[in-house]
């Protein structure tokens, strides 16, 4: 077969030849350019996925870096408050043991309690300490100070023990009151009261404004104490006369932060029925029962589900029962929800309940699977006084793990009071409770160098894996200089060799052989 070669046809092969490796070339020269193999999608689409995928890796990793640092500053101030309360607590409890000591004149426990009113302070002022702003220890009340000063009553009448009250006013100075007469405070038994320890008294006088049901005992300046006048008391003979009834206003600290303690109920569908939670939940749970429940008819079972995504997903066929009282109890995560017959005994299939528990913490993420919180609740750690929401906000005296001892506010506003009204007795008392207020803050100690050896632990875990992914991403996209240089020389070479041949070849014709 004859081929017919022509000068057109040459020149368009030629020009197609230079073309291919020019363009191989300048592809060589633009990856040593960028140092990247993958310029554009097109170079390697299954790699520029694999790029695509490794940078939202490290995205995700550089945020958890980001949380990690945050978190790290607020427990490393929060360690190092903690260790200062501790030292704080340290110097209380040497005061108290002097103050306990029977050789002690009521001048010496004068001067050791200007000292203690120091310490107090102080004492609020850790429990006020703020990272950038956010207060550590008010829970998610993170603008707000954890805790102001305030007054309390400490009395030696254990009739008094469960009286409601409430204290208005303030005073720098332990106020000591003192009843001469016994009675119900509805006849307004005779009292007075002192400022400066016992050393001088003022007779008492009862305010004719006093809110129903109470009694209020006017303490002067401003100062007054409102009881529930029902409360009886006992006359003291004298000042030393320890049957009698005392009443101790002295300072105390009042938490201002929210709490996690507890949980509520919302129906979202249904009426009549008292549903009640009882536990410690993570979040919301919604439950939905799935069978008509009859509460008038004992042992009457049913099926209910739940759902810890607000719906997305449901764990079904669990099982309860109504019990004898009209009750049904239902286990969820987290605790119990209770079902009881309010204004109605029916409960409809398909009727809904969330169960909403009160947040405190301040939680963030620092991997895909992990959390760590980064503030307290000052009234677990410190104690005071607290009014809980759904005890229409009446002020009482925390108890933690059941002890009234572990609560450091109290205990140390009491050893303020005793101290002022030279009371060795009740300085004894607040040396034993102070072992107590000190081993709490010791345990919130443990725990925050616990969540610091977390994060320590976290921040190796991060590094290792940013370093990875960065290797898996450049063993993907960035160029082996070394390999380029050779092909890019290899190139030039191919590339000055078309031009030579295409120029000879181009140069040849018939014209040359006639």
């Amino acid at each position: 077969m004859v081929m017919r070669v022509t000068q057109r046809g040459m020149y368009s092969d030629m020009i197609s030849r230079m073309n291919t490796t020019l363009a191989q070339l300048m592809e060589s020269n633009n990856q040593s350019s960028s140092q990247k193999k993958i310029n554009s999608p097109s170079d390697d689409p299954i790699g520029t996925v694999r790029v695509l995928n490794g940078r939202d890796t490290l995205s995700s990793l550089t945020q958890y870096s980001e949380n990690i640092t945050m978190a790290e500053g607020w427990l490393s101030l929060a360690d190092s408050t903690m260790t200062s309360v501790s030292t704080v607590v340290t110097s209380i409890k040497e005061l108290a043991e002097q103050a306990a000591t029977g050789t002690l004149t009521d001048d010496n426990r004068e001067q050791i309690s200007y000292e203690l009113r120091e310490l107090f302070e102080q004492l609020i002022s850790l429990a006020n300490t703020t990272y950038s702003g956010n207060s550590l220890f008010a829970g998610q009340k993170t603008d707000t100070a954890a805790f102001t000063e305030g007054l309390w009553l400490t009395t030696n009448d254990d009739a008094l023990s469960d009286v409601s009250f409430s204290i208005s006013g303030d005073s720098d100075s332990t106020v000591l009151v003192q009843f001469s007469e016994s009675g119900e405070l509805s006849t307004q038994p005779a009292f007075r009261y002192s400022t400066d320890g016992g050393t001088t008294w003022t007779d008492g006088t009862y305010s004719a404004t006093a809110p129903t049901g109470m009694a209020r005992l006017e303490l002067g300046e401003g100062l007054y104490i409102d009881m529930d006048s029902t409360a009886t008391v006992t006359a003291s003979a004298d000042t030393d006369d320890s049957d009698g009834t005392w009443l101790w206003i002295r300072p105390t600290a009042i938490y201002q932060g929210d709490d996690a303690d507890t949980s509520e109920v919302d129906p979202v569908s249904g009426s009549g029925i008292l549903a009640t939670s009882d536990g410690t939940f993570e979040g919301n749970v919604v439950v939905r029962v799935d069978d008509d429940v009859d509460l008038s008819v004992s042992g009457a079972p049913f099926t209910y589900s739940y759902s810890t995504d607000g719906g997305l997903t449901w764990v079904e066929g669990n099982t309860s029962s109504v019990i004898a009282s009209g009750a049904a109890i239902l286990p969820v995560p987290g605790g119990l929800l209770t079902l009881t017959a309010d204004s109605s005994t029916t409960i409809a299939a398909g009727d809904q309940y969330v169960i909403r528990p009160r947040t405190a913490y301040i939680e963030v993420q620092i991997s895909s699977a992990q959390t760590i919180t980064l503030n307290g609740v000052g009234k677990d750690i410190f104690g005071g006084l607290y009014a809980d929401p759904d005890s229409g906000g009446t002020l009482e005296a925390v108890t933690i793990d059941g002890s009234l001892d572990a609560n450091l506010f109290e205990v140390v506003g009491k050893l303020v009071g005793y101290l002022e009204t030279n009371n060795q007795e009740g300085c004894q008392e607040c040396l034993d409770a102070l072992t107590d207020s000190q081993q709490t803050i010791l345990n919130y100690a443990a725990d925050v160098g616990g969540r610091e050896n977390r994060l320590t632990a976290a921040e190796t875990f991060l590094e290792n894996l940013q370093a990875n992914t960065e290797e898996q991403i450049s063993n993907t996209e960035d160029v082996d200089l070394a390999a380029l240089l050779v092909k890019i020389s290899q190139q030039e070479l191919a590339y000055q060799a078309v031009l030579e041949s295409s120029s000879t070849i181009m140069g040849l014709s018939l014209m040359d052989y006639l």
